[in-house]
């Protein structure tokens, strides 16, 4: 049995993967921690974390991880540019996957839209659209951001270079080559993201749609199962998926 440790575990994802973890084989809750809770004690009693927290609490979870050389799968979003060097960091002593969207199905849509992105060249213009509920705190989504850099991996481009977002007034022609990105938020949506390839007189349009959280659930379950025992290193979904 693998013990998996929560952190973030009375949060709606937190929630979500006690419930998954208690109907996988081969997987047991470790227990969890919240705000201000003792991630080092966790990681006495757990395998392996799963963390959906919050990017502020991310430093101290870390270093609880390298510190007990627990692997750690972190599916937390909105994170800045400090937050990767500190996984970066991390990830010389411990396994970590780190990932906007632990979904299956995203996993397979990145890598789609990776290899479209390729084909296709720049003559094609992209368009991300995603839409969530009412309480997400972030925009663009860390799945849109996710399927950004597939794309701007696909074409063999720096996202941060190409990204446009937030269009409002007068913002003239389309830059030649940028990558789009659009946010809707209202009700109860789980998560809607549309990666939009328009050509000349034609388009081509990749989505996934998720219906209940619960596939992000199992898929970070999977993904913590998955943990255990690789070599240190910065890994994602589609290592799991081994495409």
């Amino acid at each position: 049995m693998t013990a998996i440790g929560i952190v973030g575990s009375q949060g709606r994802m937190g929630r979500a993967i006690a419930a998954a973890i208690k109907e996988t084989q081969g997987a047991e809750l470790a227990g969890g921690v919240d705000h201000e809770g003792d991630v080092a004690a966790l990681t006495k009693t757990a395998d392996v974390l799963v963390d959906f927290s919050s990017p502020d609490a991310l430093e101290v979870t870390l270093d609880a991880c390298a510190a007990a050389g627990t692997p750690i799968l972190i599916g937390t979003t909105g994170l800045a540019e400090r937050h990767h060097y500190l996984i970066d960091d991390a990830a010389r002593d411990i396994a970590i996957i780190q990932t906007g969207n632990t979904s299956l199905g995203v996993t397979m849509l990145a890598a789609l839209v990776r290899d479209t992105a390729e084909r296709l060249g720049e003559d094609w213009d992209i368009e991300i659209l995603e839409m969530h509920h009412r309480h997400k705190v972030d925009a663009p989504s860390g799945t849109a951001r996710l399927l950004g850099e597939a794309a701007a991996e696909g074409r063999g481009v720096s996202l941060a270079e190409v990204t446009e977002e937030g269009r409002a007034g007068l913002t003239g022609p389309r830059a030649d080559g940028a990558i789009g990105f659009a946010s809707l938020r209202g009700g109860s949506v789980a998560g809607d993201h549309r990666v939009i390839f328009a050509g000349q007189d034609e388009r081509i349009e990749l989505a996934h749609i998720a219906e209940d959280r619960v596939i992000f659930a199992r898929g970070a379950v999977k993904g913590a199962l998955w943990l255990p025992g690789r070599d240190a290193g910065r890994y994602d979904m589609t290592n799991v998926l081994g495409i």
